[in-house]
């Protein structure tokens, strides 16, 4: 995809990573909508980026997901990005006597079904434009699972199926399907504490790597930083390997 000239929609851009991708295509030239469930948060940001446009949505809603799609429709006619960014990671015990399944349901309806609603509800719009694009946000976990957060790890994993099969299916049309697979990020995902993380990536690292795969390698498909690479390509090391990646990673925890 180019990133200039565009209409980006970003889900989750009050804070973390949709927040500084935001910035990122708006520094570029880029009309920027940024959606979240809190008006205050997106005034933050758009107070500190003058033209950056604003819209409340919760994710979690079908209904509010409906109403949000002809809202952009209406005030937004020349939409021809969506980056499905908007998410949520818990722990969760699954060997507690009685398993709390709120998280697990949560999880699901805000990291999976809702960019498959919310792409569904666009994709009628992005067709309308010269050239478009779905960006969806997964994760290396999508490939090489935390244990502690099996459902946001399973849900990471669907995206990324999901978007194989998007792209397979609109491979003939004029919209891309593009993903992202953060690697562990200096973000609030998990609480204040993995902002200040030394294991995580600088989020102003993985933003700068992001941008320059994204305007250096425009037919890409996967956006990798090479950090991620190893949770990516996990399964290529064979059985064995992943076996001993695993252990590595949830052992540590």
């Amino acid at each position: 995809m180019k990133t200039t000239d565009n209409t980006i929609l970003i889900t989750g851009g009050g804070s973390g990573i949709g927040r500084a991708l935001a910035e990122a295509f708006h520094t570029r030239g880029n009309r920027v909508i940024i959606a979240g469930r809190r008006q205050a948060a997106l005034d933050e940001v758009s107070a500190a980026h003058p033209g950056m446009a604003t819209a409340v949505l919760d994710v979690t809603d079908a209904q509010d997901i409906d109403r949000f799609v002809r809202r952009i429709e209406r005030e937004h006619p020349a939409l021809n990005v969506v980056i499905n960014n908007a998410g949520i990671m818990r722990a969760e015990d699954w060997t507690a006597r009685t398993v709390d399944t709120a998280t697990a349901q949560a999880t699901i309806a805000t990291n999976l079904l809702a960019p498959i609603l919310l792409s569904a509800g666009l994709l009628p719009q992005l067709r309308k434009q010269a050239r478009s694009a779905v960006i969806n946000v997964s994760s290396g976990l999508a490939f090489l699972p935390l244990a502690i957060t099996p459902t946001y790890s399973a849900t990471k994993a669907a995206i990324h199926s999901f978007s194989e099969s998007l792209r397979h299916q609109l491979r003939n049309t004029n919209v891309e399907v593009i993903e992202i697979a953060p690697p562990y990020v200096q973000t609030e995902l998990m609480g204040a504490q993995q902002a200040s993380d030394p294991h995580a990536m600088p989020l102003g690292d993985f933003i700068d790597e992001v941008m320059r795969i994204l305007e250096t390698v425009p037919e890409a498909v996967e956006v990798l930083v090479q950090r991620v690479h190893r949770q990516r390509f996990a399964a290529e090391q064979g059985q064995a390997g992943y076996r001993e990646l695993f252990a590595q990673v949830n052992g540590a925890r």
